[in-house]
């Protein structure tokens, strides 16, 4: 007998929505795949619950097909572990099963399927309810997204950065990636406001802002506004040595902005960093502490420099002075 193999997609294509098949009947992904290939779906097959777990951790897709009678144990096992994992409770989840019992019903919906397809289904029915499956779900993630912006830089928020800053200090500890965070502060703050106007302050925060979009290493630096006239930098795969780079040229570049319509104006930056080349013995919560502080010795040492902490080994000082 043939191994069945699954066939991934050597590249995903960002024009269709992935969908992963989670059944044990070949025939059915078969079929899928051949009557659903011209609705702009992107689909990847497994056949029982680890590899099925696996791939929609992995591939994250925008929606999962799930039987119930998968060979090892309940597809109802599978959902509960799928939404009581982080990584998979926001992926969408139709179920497609042969038991037509109302307690199926229930008991799927309660563990947080989208909707609940019976055995044998008409295929336009099916194909209906993965429209609106996948349209809900991009909707729920634009208002989520929306929710994560701050309205006024267009950055990402506080909030976004405190799920993600965990995230990559986890993929740090576990994985042995490098990693660095900054935190920036606008020096004299209130006196731009005092002196120019607050419509002048929000100015130059959306000027910042465009200086931290331009001067990101790689598309995987999270800027983010942290509040007020603070912001956040976090640097994945980034040592501490590498991100001063970083916030140096960031920091200069701050200072060299001219203003049109306020030539006189000068502005500066104040930038604590804190880096690490592997796994760390503090906490995520320690580490923006430790930024924290040393954002606040380049405040309290002359304002318009970089302190950088590097956590590798013996824990170092340096202050890079303005020019």
């Amino acid at each position: 007998m043939m191994e069945r193999r699954p066939n991934p997609s050597s590249t995903i294509d960002p024009s269709r929505s992935r969908v992963l098949i989670v059944d044990d009947s070949e025939d059915l992904h078969r079929l899928l795949r051949a009557r659903l290939k011209h609705d702009e779906l992107e689909f990847e097959s497994a056949y029982h619950e680890q590899e099925a777990f696996e791939k929609a951790c992995s591939w994250s897709p925008e929606l999962i097909l799930l039987d119930l009678s998968l060979p090892s144990e309940d597809g109802l096992v599978l959902l509960r572990r799928l939404k009581d994992d982080a990584r998979t409770r926001d992926i969408p989840v139709i179920v497609l099963s042969a038991h037509q019992a109302p307690r199926y019903k229930v008991a799927a919906f309660d563990m947080g399927a989208v909707d609940y397809v019976t055995k044998p289904f008409e295929l336009i029915e099916l194909r209906v309810r993965i429209r609106s499956a996948l349209r809900m779900h991009q909707l729920i993630q634009m208002l989520a997204q929306r929710a994560q912006v701050d309205g006024l830089t267009g950055l990402w928020n506080r909030t976004f950065f405190d799920k993600r800053w965990q995230e990559e200090y986890s993929r740090c500890q576990r994985h042995g990636h490098p990693l660095s965070v900054a935190m920036l502060d606008i020096d004299y703050f209130k006196s731009i406001n005092d002196n120019y106007g607050h419509p002048m302050g929000d100015q130059v925060l959306q000027s910042i802002a465009r200086i931290l979009r331009q001067n990101a290493v790689r598309e995987s630096d999270l800027a983010c506004r942290y509040g007020g006239e603070e912001f956040v930098i976090v640097m994945p795969d980034t040592n501490a040595i590498e991100a001063a780079v970083v916030c140096e040229r960031i920091r200069q570049a701050v200072a060299e902005a001219r203003w049109a319509r306020t030539p006189d104006m000068r502005v500066t930056a104040s930038v604590g960093v804190v880096g690490a080349s592997g796994p760390v013995k503090i906490s995520a919560e320690q580490w923006v502490e430790l930024c924290d502080k040393n954002l606040y010795n380049a405040k309290h040492s002359g304002r318009n420099r970089v302190v950088v902490t590097d956590l590798a080994g013996t824990t170092t000082l340096s202050v890079r002075h303005a020019a």
